[in-house]
């Protein structure tokens, strides 16, 4: 169904895109702890772009699915939408934590966000991005610069506690052991989740979360994500590009982008005005995931709005029997 008028009107717009979420979500439901991430994601991005494109949007995808997934589908560069209403660039991932619904782990969500066309940070071909997310109390008070001992005595001032009391979301990789001695040494406490980091940063924003700050290195796609939802709470977000990989080095180095250099998160999302929708898939930090009950299917989605600075967690009930096979039931039929 196409939605037009007042329905993609921008007051309303958030209402429209948490859809594009829930589609993902529901179609990956049917991947989880099934060992095979692949299909579960590919789920997600042929759900997701089907309602993307009923929208009406002249949208640009920035940050998307291609040249780190090889998909065919959400590439960076994709246009999308019926080409009318707003003119917008897109960042979006159908599964953050492939692994986690293939093996049926926590905090596997589908996310998209929007910009105005022209405002969202393109990282070319870097994939790795390293990250501090945290509280507005904190923003412009971290030098990304400074030792770990230094940036948790500054966070917990902030916050009005003590280093012992913090807690530190951190991907469990071991590029992060010498971090994680780090924070310990400081007196502080690690949260380890294998994968993730797009919940981790965005509660890490939210005042009141279940961690106080995120710190390491991740995917630069969901560095791009989180930045837009950190800049609609208020709350910090600091980026550096940190190749992992020696052709990602390569290519950064020859597309000539500065991996020194800390972008803060109005250089990431250069608009005050941010649409972000994500919603869970597996049950995780943020919101419960998908769940089907007698004859309904339920999503919680996480919906964000700048300039305004609005959130709200919205449950969502469809009945099963509309939705249709999933892509994953249509698959398991087959002998």
């Amino acid at each position: 169904m196409r939605m037009t008028g007042a329905a993609i009107a921008e007051d309303g717009f958030i209402y429209a895109l948490r859809r594009v979420t829930e589609a993902a979500a529901r179609a990956a439901f049917d991947w989880i702890g099934r060992g095979r991430k692949d299909e579960g994601d590919a789920a997600a991005v042929d759900a997701m772009r089907t309602v993307l494109n009923h929208l009406d949007i002249d949208g640009r995808i920035v940050i998307g699915e291609g040249e780190k997934d090889e998909a065919p589908q959400l590439y960076k560069g994709e246009r999308l939408g019926h080409g009318g209403g707003l003119a917008v660039d897109i960042a979006v991932d159908p599964v953050d934590g492939t692994s986690h619904l293939a093996n049926g782990q926590t905090n596997a969500l589908a996310a998209v966000a929007m910009t105005p066309q022209g405002a969202m940070f393109d990282p070319g071909p870097a994939f790795y991005m390293e990250k501090f997310a945290g509280p507005p109390a904190v923003k412009g008070r971290i030098d990304p610069l400074a030792p770990t001992r230094d940036k948790l005595k500054v966070l917990a001032q902030a916050l009005g506690k003590p280093v012992s009391d913090l807690s530190v979301y951190v991907l469990e990789k071991p590029r992060h052991r010498r971090l994680v001695e780090e924070i310990h040494a400081a007196g502080a406490r690690v949260a380890l989740y294998p994968a993730g980091d797009v919940a981790g940063a965005i509660v890490a924003a939210m005042p009141g979360g279940e961690v106080d700050c995120l710190m390491g290195t991740g995917g630069t796609p969901e560095g791009v994500l989180a930045a837009c939802a950190i800049r609609a709470l208020g709350g910090e977000f600091l980026g550096r590009l940190d190749p992992q990989l020696e052709h990602e080095r390569a290519a950064v180095a020859h597309a000539g982008l500065d991996t020194r250099r800390w972008w803060g998160v109005e250089e990431l999302v250069r608009s005050d005005k941010v649409w972000f929708a994500a919603t869970g898939i597996t049950t995780g930090m943020l919101f419960e995931g998908v769940s089907r009950r007698g004859p309904s299917t339920r999503t919680q989605s996480l919906m964000l709005t700048a300039p305004d600075r609005q959130w709200q967690v919205l449950t969502t009930y469809v009945e099963t029997a509309l939705l249709g096979p999933g892509p994953g039931q249509a698959q398991e039929a087959r002998p």
